[in-house]
């Protein structure tokens, strides 16, 4: 044996040696520096070397449910909390202790249209809104499989957002985030799955929260035209409530938790008014229902508007107020004010959060503000008696004034008649 054939051989043996006994590792991906409640994560369990048939325990208690060497998560909230392990080839790794803040992330991440499907090779615009004006230190991302690439930002100063084209490339589901250079802000995490089907199920593409309405939609490729839309949870067909290709699921809760999916029936018209029917069934879809950060609410009196939020935790300090031009609904502009109450002057859409330090509260419900006279709002037990009052008044001046000129004109005739007989007396004399 020669000496090159020796160094190998020693090489070989050493990377054995070294793999020998070595402990998976658990891995969190996407890497966040903080996890959110809503978020989708994964846990990887590897080492160099290692094989796939895997076992995970969650505080030491052995999951059935997870036996592969991927742990997808998926709307994590704090119930996911707690110490992850996984076992390969007899060796346990190390714990890993998973942690999701009860609250929102800095920033917003949405897509400017349409849900959380896409057909294979579509692609679409995903919108980063922030509270700085600073979006140049902003850099986005994207999981594909357990593979990480940056993604170019196309920022417009004057709208205050960022957008970039998300596309799935080789993989069947994608994760995009955006994060704020050397800090740990960033913007929720939006997942995207791929279809190779004619039809597909598309819920929201941002988490399905407790108590709100959420709509399913059955979208076929090409928008042939739709004549019916038959909807299914967990392979039982749903009453219809809703048009044609929609189904509308209100006041959501954790029993509508499932697999959705849809058969459509539908014809390309629009190629040929004689297209022949066709009809095919969607991948089924998980919807899953979370209680969600608490909620800031708004009470507004007139064009004063108080922001609250009673089941936020007492880390949750400072205010945070935005603002909504009526006529651009994709502009939103954070107010200066950090305080409880605030008063507003420009007309618009209003939503206010608190600052909880490592995250939000949910934003409040939209409030709504028209210019109108305030004082009448306020003074309208005055001013209508007022005006009653003025009402009379002017009635009292015109009665007396009719009276008046009635009374002259029948005084007048008696005066002249008089005057006539004086006159005639005088003549006789």
């Amino acid at each position: 044996m020669d000496m090159r054939s020796l160094l190998t051989l020693s090489v070989l043996l050493a990377l054995i040696r070294g793999n020998k006994g070595q402990k998976p590792i658990v891995t969190l991906r996407p890497k966040f520096p903080q996890v959110y409640a809503g978020d989708d994560i994964t846990l990887i369990c590897n080492r160099e070397g290692g094989s796939k048939p895997t076992t995970w325990f969650i505080n030491e208690t052995s999951s059935q449910t997870h036996q592969d060497y991927l742990m997808l998560l998926t709307a994590v909230t704090p119930d996911n909390n707690g110490v992850y392990e996984c076992e390969q080839g007899g060796m346990k790794s190390d714990p890993f202790t998973l942690t999701v803040l009860d609250l929102e992330p800095h920033a917003q991440l949405s897509p400017s249209v349409g849900g959380a499907v896409m057909t294979k090779g579509e692609g679409r615009n995903l919108v980063l809104q922030t509270d700085d004006d600073d979006l140049e230190n902003w850099i986005c991302y994207v999981l594909r499989g357990v593979n990480t690439f940056a993604i170019g930002l196309d920022i417009n100063k004057e709208m205050k957002r960022a957008v970039f084209f998300a596309e799935f490339k080789e993989a069947e589901r994608a994760t995009f985030w955006c994060k704020k250079n050397t800090t740990v802000l960033r913007s929720n995490a939006v997942t995207l799955k791929m279809t190779e089907l004619m039809v597909m199920l598309v819920p929201p593409a941002v988490p399905a929260l407790k108590g709100e309405n959420l709509t399913l939609r059955c979208e076929v490729w090409g928008k042939p035209k739709l004549d019916k839309a038959v909807f299914y949870k967990n392979n039982k067909s749903l009453p219809k409530s809703s048009p044609e290709d929609t189904y509308t699921i209100t006041n959501a809760t954790q029993s509508d938790n499932g697999m959705y999916s849809c058969h459509a029936t539908y014809r390309y018209t629009h190629i040929s008014a004689k297209a022949a029917m066709k009809d095919g069934d969607a991948d089924a879809q998980e919807l899953k229902v979370i209680g969600g950060p608490p909620a800031a609410v708004i009470s507004a009196s007139a064009n004063s508007l108080k922001c609250s939020c009673p089941d936020c935790p007492a880390s949750c300090t400072s205010y945070h107020w935005y603002h909504t031009p009526f006529n651009d609904p994709f502009t939103r502009e954070k107010r200066s004010e950090n305080d409880e109450s605030i008063n507003v002057e420009k007309e618009g859409e209003y939503r206010c959060r608190r600052d909880c330090g490592n995250g939000f509260s949910r934003f409040s419900d939209i409030h709504n503000y028209t210019d109108q006279p305030v004082e009448f709002g306020h003074m309208w037990y005055i001013l209508v008696p007022a005006l009653i009052l003025f009402v009379i008044i002017i009635v009292l001046i015109i009665v007396l004034k009719y009276r008046r000129c009635g009374r002259m004109g029948i005084q007048a005739p008696g005066r002249d008649a008089d005057q006539d007989t004086l006159m005639s007396v005088r003549y006789v004399r």
